[in-house]
């Protein structure tokens, strides 16, 4: 199987697997956007994968419940929408989707445009733009943008995703604080902080001391119980003790009034040709981190399961989701990774557990409305915070920091950006800097490596005295699955190839890649290999890496691939070797 990789160098991956790839026909355009539901109830579905979805279901909203109000209450809107949006849009990303685990609902990453966009245009400008957005994700499904939208380079969804979480930490001070402003508090990151630091002498102890302990429930409870919803733990003993000691806190109820107990009916927002305007710029960054988050929780998905999303019939589906959202007064719906992954990991076994996570969400909103006027706002709070915490991705950022002076320069700038300017902005600069980056790359390679030009010319069958005979049992081996990779492994093919590197047969007991033609690669391509060996520690199967210089194995070990997840070998025949000497000795010993 071959990929044109910017119209000159190509990359081959040579298996059994690969070239049965090559006589499977077009699928249809019902094929590509058939839901993941129908899918799963085609393969049998039975009552023990409902309850096994039921469980799962109830598990993750628990964990949204809270989530949701606190990411509506940042992002400058009233708890409530937070519920309608990962009730609604929730349902509707599930029922559609292409992905079989997904569970969408409003996210942390949002909290900064969202905010933003209410700050200039009011919560009526929030929700066209939401709308606007859900029919740009689907025309972008429908156009199959999803496809590229995976060749976002790794350092850029690290920087914009650690710039996310600071913006996060940022905006929740007021609250862990107890902090009063003279005036409103200013959404630009800068600003804000000015106008905290002259709301210090107005800090009130009793929301520091809910919020400190609300975070050391949390953190105590991933380590001695992780699996008890400990978000959900903390806000309600944060309720009860305000409520019992009547501690001078601000709760839901003093702030908001409350959240209603039902859902409102369905209403398209106000238009006009220049609000619509006005709003179209946030229209599309909310649509852009949308396809990116919601792409990114599908991937994650995967690489935890095995499986395959489609992401055009995912952007569709998240498409749907915004305009749903919107129709019942909601904000902004993707994919969440955290939520998708606690979904997993309580064992859902397809998407009715991402539609029954909305119902039991609303179940709660029908029965436990009234209980949530309790809720501190200072525990809501510290619940974001352990959010941005975990979504900095702490290490990767590190990782990427002493990879290379180009990969900082992408990181940096990418995280820069968010902070200080804009998310659009940050993700289009670290996209063009990358690009950039590569094409130096190149050109770099291009004066060093005489011998591997850019564009390899035609050789001879038998002029060169290098060539060995074919050995079919590499491509037939029922234990051995061996890929090839040839050319510049970078963020324009890691997507493609990482597709094929993910299907790696569960029946192989070991599993060979060869980088012996590969130049170089990226820290997006290293990130992909560092998710396969993941994988195939997971599931038991060997990984060697043969063939690879040094500054490719000093970038693969950089990203995780390292052993035992990986054994590096200098040759594709002492791989093999190495494979066959082992399995006779197991043979031996039974």
């Amino acid at each position: 199987m071959q990929w044109s990789i910017v119209g000159q160098r190509s990359m081959s991956i040579t298996s059994d697997h690969a070239s049965r790839l090559h006589q499977l026909r077009q699928p249809t355009f019902a094929e590509l956007y058939l839901p993941k539901l129908v899918t799963v109830w085609r393969e049998g579905y039975g009552v023990a994968d409902f309850r096994a979805d039921v469980f799962a279901g109830l598990t993750v909203a628990i964990v949204a419940l809270p989530l949701s109000m606190a990411i509506a209450i940042a992002s400058g809107v009233t708890p409530d929408r937070g519920l309608y949006t990962a009730v609604v849009g929730g349902f509707i990303a599930s029922l559609l989707g292409g992905s079989r685990f997904q569970i969408g609902g409003p996210a942390g990453a949002f909290i900064v445009l969202v905010a933003a966009t209410a700050e200039r245009h009011g919560v009526d400008g929030v929700i066209l733009a939401t709308l606007m957005a859900g029919v740009f994700l689907i025309a972008a499904g429908l156009l199959r943008v999803g496809t590229y939208i995976k060749f976002i380079p790794y350092p850029v969804t690290v920087g914009f995703t650690a710039g996310i979480a600071v913006i996060i930490f940022a905006s929740q001070l007021r609250d862990l604080g107890g902090i009063t402003l003279a005036g409103k508090e200013p959404s630009e990151f800068v600003p804000k902080l000015v106008a905290l630091a002259g709301g210090l002498n107005t800090i009130n102890p009793s929301a520091v001391a809910v919020a400190i302990i609300s975070i050391a429930i949390i953190a105590a409870l991933r380590i001695w119980r992780p699996s008890w919803p400990g978000i959900l733990i903390a806000v309600v003993l944060a309720a009860v003790a305000c409520a019992v000691l009547s501690l001078p806190v601000e709760t839901i109820g003093s702030r908001f009034g409350g959240i209603p107990r039902e859902l409102p009916s369905p209403l398209l927002p106000a238009f006009s040709v220049a609000k619509a305007s006005a709003v179209l710029p946030d229209a599309i960054a909310f649509a852009l981190l949308a396809a990116i988050e919601s792409l990114l929780s599908a991937v994650v998905a995967d690489g935890m399961t095995g499986r395959r999303h489609r992401s055009n019939c995912e952007l569709v589906a998240q498409g749907a989701a915004n305009i749903g959202s919107a129709l019942f007064g909601g904000i902004c719906v993707t994919g969440l990774i955290a939520r998708t992954a606690t979904n997993i990991r309580a064992g859902a076994r397809g998407p009715l557990a991402g539609m029954l996570h909305s119902v039991f969400l609303l179940l709660f909103m029908l029965i436990a409305a009234p209980l949530a006027s309790y809720i501190p706002l200072a525990a809501l709070a510290s619940v974001l915070v352990v959010v941005a915490w975990t979504m900095a991705e702490k290490h990767e950022f590190a990782t990427l920091l002493r990879s290379s002076w180009g990969d900082a320069v992408v990181l940096l700038a990418t995280f820069l950006l968010t902070i200080f300017r804009d998310l659009t902005e940050g993700i289009l600069v670290g996209f063009a800097l990358g690009a950039v980056l590569f094409i130096h790359r190149m050109a770099e390679m291009t004066g060093i490596e005489e011998r591997s030009p850019l564009v390899a010319g035609d050789r001879p069958d038998d002029g060169n005295g290098d060539r060995v005979r074919y050995d079919p049992a590499l491509a037939v081996d029922r234990d051995v699955l061996v890929y090839r990779i040839t050319g510049a492994f970078f963020f324009g093919a890691a997507s493609a190839i990482g597709g094929v590197l993910d299907e790696v047969a569960d029946k192989r007991k070991a599993f060979v890649v060869d980088f012996a033609a590969v130049p170089f690669l990226d820290s997006t391509a290293a990130n992909v290999l560092g998710r396969v060996a993941a994988k195939a520690h997971r599931q038991g199967i060997r990984l060697f890496i043969t063939g690879a210089s040094p500054a490719v194995r000093r970038a693969l070990l950089t990203h995780g691939v390292t052993p035992p997840r990986a054994r590096y070998r200098q040759s594709l025949e002492r791989a093999i070797a190495d494979i066959k000497g082992r399995a006779a000795d197991e043979a031996a010993a039974d």
